[in-house]
């Protein structure tokens, strides 16, 4: 089992040309045993176009976040505190190793699926 996020497509890029080695949310599925993501790059690109290995996952108080992500968070100070706004704890999704796939796929073709508002769950091979 995989799951699918959708990321904004210019950090989707960033993730896959190795400038952005984490992945930031507010809440994180469940299953702890995810090894790996899939991204959706969302509009305008709407594709599912790789997917990247799980490192670890880091559950933090934001500022303490922020001291160990910022380097490599491919985002400003700003919109990363923007984004928590209203929390004060977040996620960070290291990133491992990230395969950009030859040709991007449709996630209702290839998974069965509507593009997730923030993940959902995929069986794979």
């Amino acid at each position: 089992m995989k799951v699918i996020l959708s990321i904004k497509p210019e950090f989707a890029e960033k993730i896959f040309n190795g400038s952005k080695k984490f992945e930031f949310r507010r809440r994180l599925y469940k299953n702890k045993q995810i090894k790996t993501i899939v991204v959706y790059a969302s509009s305008p690109i709407s594709k599912v176009i790789g997917e990247f290995e799980i490192e670890e996952v880091i559950y933090d108080e934001l500022n303490s976040l922020w001291q160990t992500t910022s380097e490599l968070s491919g985002i400003s100070r700003d919109y990363y505190f923007d984004y928590f706004k209203g929390t004060e704890m977040g996620f960070a999704i290291a990133v491992k190793k990230a395969e950009l796939y030859d040709e991007p796929v449709c996630i209702k073709e290839t998974f069965g699926i509507k593009p997730p508002q923030s993940f959902a769950y995929v069986q794979t091979q």
